[in-house]
Order: C-alpha cells, then sequence, then structure tokens
C-alpha cells in the first residue's frame, strides 16, 4: 500500500484531532461526496477513502495502530474475522457493527443492519458496494381531516386485501412503513385550515367595528368550536394563538397551536344610517380639538 493516501490528510485534520473533530471531518466529507449526491466517479472514490479513513481513526485501537505501523497494520490477515481477528464486522461513518459467531446476523445496538442505519445517517444510499432490493412504494390519498386526526384505510395491494392504520398527525409527503413496502402519502387541502408543520391556521372576518370596540366570538378549531376574545384595537392581519389546539405531534408530545388571523371586511354597499354614522365619525375625527380659554 505504497501509494495509500494519509488518512489524516484525507479527512483535513491533524494528528492530534480529537475524536469529535475527526467525526465532523468525517461527516462534512462524506455529505460532500455521497453517490447520492456527488454522482461523479472521482465523487464516488473519494467517498470510499474518507469512508475508509474514518473506519480507522474512529477507532482508538485501529489509530493507534495506524500511528504505530502506518498502512502496513491492516495488510494481510485476510479471512480472520475482521483486521485484528475475532469478531467480524467495521465501521461505516459512526455505525458499528459485527456479526455474530451463531449465524444470526449483525449486532447493530437495536438497529437490523448498517445499511438502514447509513440510510437515516444520509437519507439513502450505501457505502457496501452493493444493493440491497428496492422496497415497493404505494401513494394513499387521504382527507385533511383523516391526516390531523388518523385513519385505517383498507386497501388493495397485489390483490389482496389490507388495513392501513395512518397515525394522527402525518402530512403531506408522509412515509408510512409496513412489512414488505411503503405508503406515500397525499393530504388533500382544507378550505377552512392550513396547516404549517403541527400548527393550524384559520382566517376570521370582522367588521371595522367590531376590531374597534372589541368582541366576542365562536372559532372553528379541528377538535371543535372555541370562544375567543378578540380585543378592541386589534389590528388587521393580526393572529390570535390558541395554544395546544393544533395538530398532535406525530411522536408524542402534545400538539402544536392554532392561529387565527383576523381581516377586518371593509363593506362595499352601506345603507344611510351606517353611512351617516361613518360621515360623523370622519368629521369628529378630522376636526381640531377645541381650545378652552379656561
Amino acid at each position: 500500500m505504497a501509494d495509500s493516501k494519509d488518512y489524516y490528510q484525507l479527512l483535513g485534520v491533524t494528528k492530534t484531532a480529537t475524536a469529535d473533530e475527526i467525526k465532523k471531518a468525517y461527516r462534512k466529507l462524506a455529505l460532500q461526496y455521497h453517490p447520492d449526491r456527488n454522482k461523479t466517479k472521482e465523487g464516488e472514490t473519494k467517498f470510499k477513502e474518507v469512508t475508509k479513513a474514518y473506519e480507522v481513526l474512529s477507532s482508538v485501537e485501529k489509530r493507534q495502530q495506524y500511528d504505530q505501523f502506518g498502512h502496513a497494520a491492516f495488510e494481510g490477515g485476510a479471512g480472520q474475522g475482521g483486521p485484528f481477528g475475532g469478531q467480524p464486522g467495521g465501521q461505516y461513518g459512526p455505525f458499528t457493527y459485527t456479526y455474530s459467531q451463531n449465524g444470526q446476523g449483525p449486532d447493530m445496538g437495536g438497529f437490523s443492519d448498517p445499511f438502514d442505519i447509513f440510510e437515516q445517517f444520509f437519507g439513502g444510499g450505501s457505502p457496501f458496494g452493493q444493493q440491497r432490493p428496492r422496497r415497493a412504494v404505494y401513494s394513499l390519498r387521504i382527507s385533511f381531516s383523516d391526516a390531523v386526526h388518523g385513519v385505517e384505510k383498507e386497501v388493495t395491494i397485489n390483490d389482496k386485501k389490507q388495513k392501513i392504520k395512518v397515525p394522527a398527525g402525518v402530512d403531506q409527503g408522509s412515509r408510512i412503513r409496513f412489512d414488505a413496502y411503503d405508503i406515500v402519502l397525499e393530504v388533500t387541502q382544507d378550505k377552512k385550515f392550513g396547516r404549517e408543520g403541527y400548527d393550524i391556521v384559520s382566517e376570521q372576518e370582522l367588521s371595522y367595528a367590531q376590531v374597534a370596540l372589541g368582541v366576542e366570538i365562536a372559532v372553528e378549531t379541528i377538535n371543535g368550536e372555541v370562544k375567543i376574545r378578540v380585543p378592541a384595537g386589534t389590528q388587521p392581519n393580526s393572529l390570535i394563538r390558541l395554544s395546544g389546539r393544533g395538530v398532535p405531534r406525530l411522536r408524542g408530545g402534545g400538539h402544536g397551536d392554532h392561529y387565527v388571523k383576523i381581516k377586518v371586511v371593509v363593506p362595499k354597499k352601506l345603507s344611510h344610517k351606517e353611512k351617516q354614522l361613518l360621515e360623523d365619525l370622519l368629521k369628529e375625527e378630522s376636526e381640531p380639538e377645541k381650545k378652552s380659554w379656561f
């Protein structure tokens, strides 16, 4: 391996770099050269090089061996179950895996295999040089209300009827994994409610008199009607926050909020009395304050 590149130089760190510095350097480079983002041959080669460098330098034992013997520390020993004998396995990025001797597959510390972990870290693709069978993906359209509250749908896949349980809080593009396939959700828009993450936004039309004097109104939320007080002097496009009245969070932790946006409606036609009242108001506003000598 006389032509092997220095692992520290590949990651752009010094030989005194800490474990955190090495990890940060690797993550930056791996994201830059990952095959999903960099389609060039050079990018693929670079990705393999920095991954191999991190595999060595992120391990205390391997790093000591590399610092003492260089690349020679990892030559030979093939068929010994790993670079230093014992359990076969390795490390790709920050994820270590070992294969047990009983043939039960890799021990991933709670993860099923290194491919899944790498996909979670980088959002796709595996550096292991082999392709896993792609999962079938189906699209399912649900209503806004079903996405917010959750629903159970019966679908037919490969001529087989199945029930799909959609949890409360999903959104447009949410992906649900089942045994042998994935479901990507399409959520229809709602005429009354808008959605921003786990928050709900709705509009409430009020008259000039209502916002000027203040008023109590009934507001429709995703869980029913709620009465709120609009303070006197509320300005157009103001937002009134209803805490905890939004969408339930997928992984628990309560709900988002509901925001009511106040719209002031200017009438296009006025009755004779309304016109007279507004003219009196305009006159009152435009007249200078009367001065008093006392």
